[in-house]
């Protein structure tokens, strides 16, 4: 059945070597591009000081391993999402739980804040993405008013909203990302071009921006063009699964993070990797990256429960941040970058300030 678009003397390993073939044509041509490192251009720039970064806050209230958290717009309230199939909206001042909501499903693995502060986003293992709007009545069910939005074919692994309350992105193990209609629950756009589980997903920082980058367990990020569905660019330099990619605040660079125990950044303008961030003494996987909102700083967490701070220029460690007592899940800079939350396998959340 595969065979019938064959042209004469064609095999599918003819084809297979044809496609290497280019692909190694087009590195030539990216090779002959590079001029210098990053770090390079950065000698000249100032050295950073040490962090005086601490645990400020500490959120318990989670049965089991936390997957995922996101801030909300208002810069106070965050939303965080469990093993144990509950969303906890969190106060992060007073530290108090404004809204829990128990999901029919165990391990929620994505959440995000609406841009409005009015609703939140959460799916994981029952491949679905519901969005369940928050009422200031705290004695009312939420978990009666949640709608389904998106349906995968596989667990959901990422959701964020686009920068309005009405559009939902997804992105889900059956290897696929995904545009929805909050109010419909309809399909309006679906993006295909990795070859396994998506993994994580970042949407482009700018008001009018169309784009979006996304990673997964088939070692690509790849940068979709929201509005076509079309794979735009693509980078493939991880030598494992993609855990998460960040845009870079301005908007023309993302970071990626990785099981094989590195976090890159890519410039987009450059269509290449211009820094690898890693050391020897790291030998566990990077499971999440977030900048700061200088873009200075990269924050990335790990599995051996800590988090390092990355000069970017530079490519240095600048201080690692201990505290939690299992693997780092989700790390996000507040939306005024005066604060830090981290979340964890060990059932909570820290607020680093």
């Amino acid at each position: 059945m595969a065979c019938q678009g064959l042209q004469k003397g064609e095999t599918l390993a003819s084809l297979k070597r044809e496609c290497d073939n280019l692909k190694k044509k087009l590195e030539e041509e990216r090779g002959k591009l590079n001029d210098v490192e990053l770090h390079q251009v950065a000698e000249k720039t100032e050295v950073l000081g040490a962090l005086s970064v601490k645990t400020r806050r500490v959120l318990k209230g989670h049965g089991n391993k936390v997957l995922c958290m996101d801030w909300c717009k208002d810069r106070r309230r965050l939303v965080s999402s469990s093993q144990d199939g509950k969303v906890i909206v969190w106060d992060a001042f007073t530290l108090n739980k404004e809204h829990g909501i128990t999901l029919p499903c165990t391990w929620v693995m994505a959440c995000a804040y609406a841009p409005s502060g009015c609703a939140v986003a959460c799916g994981g293992l029952d491949n679905k993405c519901s969005v369940v709007p928050l009422s200031l009545d705290k004695t009312e069910n939420l978990a009666a008013k949640k709608k389904s939005v998106a349906m995968h074919t596989n667990y959901v692994s990422g959701c964020t909203f686009t920068n309005s309350d009405m559009q939902l992105l997804t992105c889900s193990g059956d290897g696929t990302c995904a545009l929805w209609d909050v109010e419909s629950g309809q399909l309006l756009q679906s993006f295909h071009g990795h070859t396994a589980d998506v993994l994580s997903l970042d949407l482009a920082p700018s008001e009018t921006g169309n784009t979006f980058v996304s990673g997964g367990c088939d070692k690509k990020a790849n940068v979709w063009d929201m509005r076509s569905g079309q794979n735009i660019q693509s980078f493939e330099s991880h030598e494992s699964d993609i855990n998460c990619v960040k845009y870079y605040p301005s908007g023309d660079a993302f970071a990626s993070a990785s099981d094989d125990a590195t976090c890159r950044f890519y410039d987009l303008r450059a269509d290449r990797e211009v820094a690898v961030y890693q050391k020897d003494s790291i030998i566990f996987g990077a499971s999440t990256v977030d900048f700061s909102l200088s873009g200075r700083l990269l924050f990335a967490g790990y599995n051996d429960y800590t988090i390092n701070a990355w000069d970017v220029l530079k490519g240095t460690r600048v201080s690692v941040l201990f505290g939690h007592e299992n693997r780092i899940s989700r790390v996000r800079v507040s939306p005024d970058g005066t604060a830090l939350c981290s979340a964890s396998w060990d059932n909570t959340l820290r607020i680093w300030a």
